[in-house]
């Protein structure tokens, strides 16, 4: 086995790379091939495997295996003949961990593509990355809750998710919930208010990307404050992402925004210049794209957030794919000037407005204004709701928007659309209608 994954890995690291760390490991395929045994020549080198190798090295196993798998490290002394003892094997602090007695899975349950060693950065975002490794890999729950915030693109879920697809390697998927704002408000909104909080408590670990989608619903943040409260108090870990600081939400309860403030609160900066061409350069390598590097740093320049860049490298490689061609100088413009304006769409609320008022062909100046006729008011608070989950503005800046109503209506508004939407197909799909539309280019 070891033969055949240095030619996989000869294919990311370098021939003088793999002598340094890949060739001194023992490593060992049991019968049936679902566990891989990894000898360390020494302690220090286990310990240096452990904090600078082994989230890459686990990521390659399970791309080589092509399925899930356990691993075990065993430490030096199993192999003068010793008692068997565990070597680091995730507890985050590089040192041997005597009490660990079961192997690692490698499963990556919530998408194999977001891992730490995938997640790239530079110093910018250091810090986040480090500090996500730890969380994921204690049961402590030292920093509860851990807040990772930043812009749309930033790499918020990918760093949420390999926090779980981490955790999953020393516990059970029955542990962890991995949820999204508006997945946690379709749970805490069901009927039974206590059936659905004792679900979410039964798991050890709790995940929301996305909370911000809370904001202004009070009581599911009542909801959330109570499940918070119970998570807390029985030390199991909480992980949160949310756009913007958490101090921008004006509509956030106090409690709740102080018990998220009292936790470890990160916040992800826009992979810069540097970054987006290391992510083209890895996905390029990996699907064998073949991009010039004046293309790759076309790319990168065009691009400016990790999802716009995944985006347009899924279109080239379809184009590759369903054309069956190499991809031209022509036609790689193409396909660039076909996408361009998906990177950073210019929606804006007078952009939101004019669509709905070409819908249900009223005035603009009758939906800013007071006008209270069903058709208009109708208009009005459909308006508010789009803007509000396609732009994230805050009511008050939304109120004032909107010819200088008060936050209430606005938060009024958007409720009366989200109820009538969850009811109603016609309205649900209306909405969609009117997102793509908003998107559109003019």
């Amino acid at each position: 086995m070891k033969k055949a994954l240095r030619e996989h890995l000869s294919a990311s690291c370098s021939e003088q790379e793999l002598k340094r760390w890949y060739d001194p490991l023992d490593i060992e395929l049991s019968e049936g091939g679902h566990e891989v045994r990894v000898a360390f020549p020494h302690s220090y080198f286990a310990q240096w495997f452990a904090g600078r190798m082994q989230d890459r090295f686990e990521a390659e196993i399970f791309r080589f295996q092509g399925r899930a798998c356990d691993i075990r490290y065993v430490a030096p002394a199993a192999r003068r003949g010793a008692p068997a003892q565990e070597a680091p094997g995730g507890n985050g602090s590089g040192q041997p961990d005597a009490t660990q007695k079961h192997p690692r899975k490698l499963a990556f349950p919530f998408d194999s593509q977001y891992s730490f060693e995938s997640f790239l950065t530079n110093s910018k975002n250091y810090f986040p990355l480090e500090t996500a490794r730890q969380v994921a890999r204690s049961d402590g729950a030292q920093f509860n809750p851990f807040v990772i915030c930043g812009k749309s693109g930033s790499g918020k879920s990918h760093l949420l998710k390999a926090i779980a697809n981490e955790m999953a390697k020393t516990h059970p998927l029955t542990d962890i919930l991995v949820t999204t704002g508006e997945g946690l408000r379709a749970l805490l909104s069901a009927p039974d208010t206590l059936a659905a909080r004792d679900h979410v408590n039964q798991h050890r670990f709790l995940l929301v990307d996305d909370i911000h989608w809370l904001a202004g619903d009070e009581r599911l943040q009542q909801e959330l404050l109570i499940i918070f409260n119970q998570f807390q108090d029985a030390r199991r870990q909480m992980v949160f992402t949310c756009q913007d600081r958490i101090g921008a939400w004006e509509e956030l309860l106090p409690s709740l925004r102080s018990r998220l403030e009292g936790g470890l609160v990160v916040g992800l900066k826009q992979p810069d210049m540097e970054v987006r061409v290391a992510l083209i350069q890895e996905r390029v390598r990996a699907k064998k794209l073949p991009l010039s590097k004046e293309q790759v740093l076309t790319l990168a320049q065009r691009f400016q957030n990790f999802r716009a860049l995944g985006g347009i490298l899924i279109k080239l490689l379809a184009f590759r794919e369903l054309v069956r061609r190499d991809i031209s100088a022509r036609d790689f413009e193409q396909i660039l000037s076909n996408t361009e304006e998906r990177d950073q769409p210019q929606i804006t609320v007078d952009v939101v407005i004019d669509i709905v008022c070409q819908h249900y062909q009223v005035s603009k100046k009758d939906v800013l204004g007071e006008d209270r006729r069903q058709n208009i008011a109708l208009a009005r608070q459909v308006a508010m709701y789009l803007c509000r989950h396609m732009l994230g503005l805050s009511y008050p800046a939304l109120g004032r928007s909107f010819g200088g109503k008060d936050h209430s209506t606005v938060i009024y508004s958007v409720k009366k659309i989200n109820e009538i939407q969850e009811d109603e197909k016609e309205m649900k799909q209306l909405l969609k209608d009117l997102k793509l539309r908003c998107r559109q280019p003019s």
